[in-house]
């Protein structure tokens, strides 16, 4: 996809030439014809869509039920763009005009007729239908009806819509603003032209959509499963401790970030429950299993970075106390057997989980790649990846790792085999 993925407001930098004027014009008159989005959910990544939707020049309806936090939440953004501004990233008339378009909300009964509602509250499923049963009656019959979801099923969250047709995903990541990622999700029940539709107006945000169906953790979540949870059984089962597990992803594989300071970073707690999620969501299938590593930390409350100590102690300047990687390990590892090389590990297990993703049709290969790209920044997208390997060579890997650890975890899926990719 050759989309525009820049953060919004840059294309009105300080100096704006005749091309970029009429582009700007034209953007304008198109999400003015479109009508007012709203948005549900004041938080930091609804108020990051906001801010989106409003860049994009739509007037947009910022709702949160908890006095004064959708005021608050759109001061937030008028300081945020302040600061593009005084950086010369954005005018600062575009600036405030981006915020004068962004009015604050304490009910769905302020809502206008919109042209798209998203709705971006905490997740859970029975909050989710309470209010997707409420903007159906209230909104007309042709409004896109999106919810911001990372894992729930999204037949589950329109249960209770009349015309659950206009229901759909729509997954920004954190924060909304930079990210140049959003899933587009269809239900079973979702109609192709509202996938199309929704996935033509994200695109013209400046923003990338891929498309997915609602299988557990979409794209991102479910193929990402595997580059933590071999970090974890690596260091579970001491062949090698997390400095230099991580100093093997980080520089021998390019990734930018090792797994388990990332999962530092997001929080133990937090990785850890969508892991789970994902887990429970495919029958707690072994592929999927939480670590006892993992669940340990978070029962001993060493959640990461934001309670001092995860994997790793950390300072009060927020530096790792010690967490040396051992290189001479390292080599060793790297290239050996498969069942103790941290990389190979999580490469075969990453394409695996691609190749099986885009073999039941839930995704393109072309999408798969590119939301693992933009979503986690990986070096390159897992097909990609597996092609250049070799999937028979992954294929091999996996059957090492299956014949070393029976019990389904590393059973191969057969699109690495059937030529399907090929």
């Amino acid at each position: 996809m050759d989309t525009d993925a820049r953060e919004p407001g840059r294309s009105g930098a300080a100096e704006r030439t005749d091309e970029d004027a009429a582009r700007h014009d034209e953007a304008m008159r198109a999400a003015s014809a479109f009508g007012p989005v709203g948005v549900i959910g004041a938080g930091a990544m609804g108020a990051g869509i906001a801010q989106v939707a409003a860049a994009a020049g739509h007037e947009v309806v910022l709702v949160d039920v908890v006095p004064g936090a959708s005021g608050g939440a759109v001061e937030k953004i008028g300081a945020a763009l302040t600061r593009l501004a005084d950086k010369g990233r954005m005018r600062a008339d575009d600036a405030a005009a981006v915020l004068a378009r962004i009015t604050p909300a304490e009910s769905l009964e302020d809502l206008p007729n919109c042209g798209l509602v998203i709705e971006a509250v905490p997740e859970e499923l029975e909050l989710k239908r309470r209010i997707f049963a409420e903007l159906a009656d209230r909104q007309p019959a042709t409004t896109v009806l999106a919810t911001n979801t990372s894992s729930i099923d999204i037949d589950d969250i329109a249960a209770d819509v009349s015309d659950p047709e206009r229901v759909l995903g729509l997954h920004f990541f954190n924060p909304p603003p930079v990210m140049a990622l959003v899933e587009v999700v269809h239900g079973e029940r979702t109609a192709p032209a509202y996938v199309e539709h929704a996935a033509a107006l994200v695109a013209a945000w400046g923003k990338t959509p891929v498309r997915c169906s609602s299988t557990p953790g979409f794209i991102v979540n479910r193929v990402a499963r595997p580059f933590y949870g071999e970090a974890q059984r690596v260091v579970e089962a001491g062949i090698a401790d997390a400095a230099t597990v991580d100093w093997i992803l980080r520089e021998r594989g390019g990734f930018p970030m090792g797994p388990l300071e990332l999962t530092d970073f997001i929080g133990q707690d937090v990785n850890l429950a969508v892991g789970t999620s994902v887990w429970e969501q495919t029958g707690r299938d072994e592929r999927y299993a939480p670590t006892a590593f993992q669940r340990e930390l978070v029962a001993a409350g060493r959640l990461g970075r934001k309670s001092g100590r995860g994997v790793y102690a950390y300072a009060a300047d927020g530096s790792v106390e010690g967490g040396e990687p051992d290189i001479e390990l390292a080599g060793r590892l790297v290239g050996g057997p498969v069942a103790t090389d941290p990389l190979a590990r999580t490469l075969a297990m990453l394409v695996n989980e691609a190749v099986d993703l885009v073999a039941r049709g839930e995704a393109s290969a072309d999408d798969v790649d590119t939301a693992m790209r933009l979503g986690t920044r990986y070096p390159k997208g897992p097909i990609e990846w597996g092609r250049e390997l070799g999937l028979d060579v992954v294929a091999s890997w996996i059957a090492e790792l299956d014949r070393a650890y029976p019990g389904g975890r590393y059973r191969p899926s057969p699109a690495l085999t059937d030529g399907s990719l090929a």
